[in-house]
């Protein structure tokens, strides 16, 4: 996945998304020295990278197996040794012949279901081809998105569908989405807590009434880098933590320093009377998340830095067309943006989501400390 081709910032096209290889290093140091402080199995989620070189990293780092949000995400970083997967969105019956020929290849794929009738289906396709699918229940501890209620009626019986329909019952999962909607340190420690125990009750609820539950996997990257116990939990989930991005810093999880992945831009006009330069990176590059607009500060489209990405404070990208940004300072208009900002000039963005902002590029342009960039190859689509 790595090319040969060597270029640097004052050289490479423009917009070109860049890892900063030393931030990256030191995300990926942090989270794991966390988890191995708190004593669990880490499993990044490279959903967020979607990139074997940074997966690699996390590997070596001491991170154990992957999470994916699609089986082609599984496909490809089986292709690419790794092995011990996880697909930590409910199972739709139509994939099921895909992730067996996954297991049937030698990937130890793990599946997610959160309802009766998913469980049933899987069981029945498991039985019919002769496979005992490894199968997590996803828990609803917040709210935020799927999942079963710890205490709920549906939780035993999804458990004892797989269980008694000949698949492994490997355990149950959860994902405090809704931590992305809290901003201290206060918050995100009740809300670690909360994920943590509403998993270990489910689990708990389970094994009492004889089913097996080997597995209590949490996560989210702020209650991950919160949580100051995890007791009964086996492993835990987190994956823009590798990058960090504009909420995350809302968040209070990281500063713009810690921000790994940004967009190299170049000006390529202005609009004086307005205050705005106009740069080659617009919502094609950027991508339309706007997940700083209900935080405390609105990035708009991204914070403006400098080429050497340093913050350039007051200034973001406050509107976006297709392939052109819009720059300008907040709150007032700059009546030398042109001088400041001269055509050709390079710039970085930094993103309010990494994902998404990822998701808009083939490959990205792995920053090292001698400036020198490498190409390192990104999954693009499904």
């Amino acid at each position: 996945m790595t090319s040969s081709r060597m270029n640097t910032l004052a050289t490479i096209d423009t917009p070109a998304a860049l890892i900063e290889r030393t931030r990256m290093r030191r995300n990926i140091e942090r989270m794991q020295g966390h988890m191995n402080e708190l004593g669990v199995r880490f499993r990044p989620h490279v959903k967020t990278s979607k990139c074997i070189e940074v997966a690699k990293a996390q590997r070596e780092a001491g991170a154990q197996g992957i999470t994916v949000s699609t089986l082609k995400e599984a496909e490809q970083f089986f292709a690419a040794g790794f092995t011990d997967i996880l697909y930590a969105v409910g199972m739709a019956p139509h994939r099921l012949p895909h992730a067996l020929e996954l297991r049937r290849r030698g990937c130890a794929l793990g599946i997610l279901t959160d309802s009766v009738a998913s469980a049933r289906a899987i069981a029945e396709f498991g039985r019919a081809n002769g496979e005992a699918f490894d199968v997590l229940v996803e828990i609803d501890t917040d709210g935020h998105r799927s999942g079963i209620k710890p205490e709920e009626d549906a939780l035993l019986e999804v458990g004892r569908v797989l269980h008694e329909g000949g698949m492994r019952l490997g355990g149950v999962l959860t994902h405090a989405g809704s931590s992305y909607e809290l901003d201290t340190p206060e918050a995100l420690k009740a809300m670690a807590e909360q994920e943590r125990s509403g998993c270990v009750r489910a689990a708990q609820r389970l094994r009492a009434a004889g089913l097996p539950c080997p597995v209590v996997s949490v996560g989210s990257t702020p209650t991950a880098l919160a949580a100051d116990a995890l007791d009964g939990v086996t492993e835990v989930r987190a994956g823009v933590y590798v990058f960090f991005d504009l909420v995350m810093r809302n968040i209070g999880v990281c500063t713009e320093d810690d921000i790994a992945l940004s967009v190299l831009t170049t000006v390529i006009g202005h609009q004086a009377d307005k205050g705005w330069a106009i740069v080659d990176a617009g919502w094609m590059a950027m991508s339309r998340d706007r997940g700083t607009q209900k935080q405390k500060r609105d990035f708009g489209y991204g914070q403006v830095c400098d080429a050497q990405g340093r913050v350039l404070d007051g200034y973001v990208l406050i509107g976006a067309n297709q392939e052109h940004g819009i720059l300008s300072r907040e709150g007032e208009a700059d009546a030398d943006i042109a001088v400041r900002f001269p055509v050709g000039t390079r710039l970085r963005i930094l993103p309010n989501h990494a994902c998404a902002t990822g998701a808009q590029f083939p490959e990205y342009q792995a920053l090292s400390e001698d400036g020198s960039l490498r190409a390192w190859g990104r999954f693009h689509g499904w």
